[in-house]
């Protein structure tokens, strides 16, 4: 899904080797535990803890990086990779696991691949500039990163297990239907980012 923490370097920039983006590696390090825990250990609380403090730590790198003075060019591209990497890997493996639905598991990622693809299609190889996030985008991206784990918690031996599968819902479909009005919206955007970019 879209992360505020990348934003254009409007002051000096600090490279690679700073806070932020230390931050944003240990956040992409700690996805092969999500799979694990998933996957090896088969437990599903601890999966969707993780994931649930990985998604709910994406704004850290850019406070960081506003707080710390400490942009950069590699950021503002890294921390956005690393949170949709993050959200489809999550994703692809909770459909694995078979605790979300696949209709709904499929709408999310046709979203993130057609969005996600053509913005980072256009900032990388045509040379667009990143715009900044809506807020019904970022209100889209705050209700699926705590509906995604709440599905892994519906399908858990957990005693409140099925609160977790109605939470799911009642935040995944406004979610959902919300970053695809987004997704549509930022279409006049990429269109005039791409034209004042040739």
């Amino acid at each position: 899904m879209a992360s505020s923490a990348g934003e254009t370097t409007t002051t000096r920039d600090a490279g690679i080797w700073t806070l932020p983006n230390l931050f944003t590696l240990l956040r992409l390090l700690a996805l092969p535990v999500f799979v694990y825990l998933l996957f090896v250990s088969q437990n599903r609380v601890a999966a969707a803890l993780m994931l649930g403090a990985l998604s709910s730590t994406d704004w850290v790198d850019g406070f960081l990086a506003r707080l710390l003075d400490q942009r950069s060019e590699f950021g503002a591209k890294f921390d956005p990779t690393v949170d949709r990497l993050v959200f489809i890997v999550a994703v692809i493996a909770i459909l694995i696991d078979g605790s979300m639905p696949l209709w709904f598991g499929l709408a999310l990622l046709a979203r993130e691949v057609v969005v996600g693809g053509t913005v980072a299609i256009a900032t990388l190889v045509f040379g667009m500039e990143r715009f900044d996030v809506t807020f019904l985008g970022k209100t889209a991206t705050m209700l699926l990163m705590f509906a995604v784990p709440a599905f892994l918690l519906g399908a858990s031996e957990i005693s409140s297990a099925a609160v977790f599968t109605a939470l799911a819902w009642l935040l995944g479909i406004p979610g959902l239907i919300l970053s695809y009005l987004t997704g549509v919206g930022y279409v006049p955007k990429i269109k005039a980012g791409l034209a004042s970019a040739s």
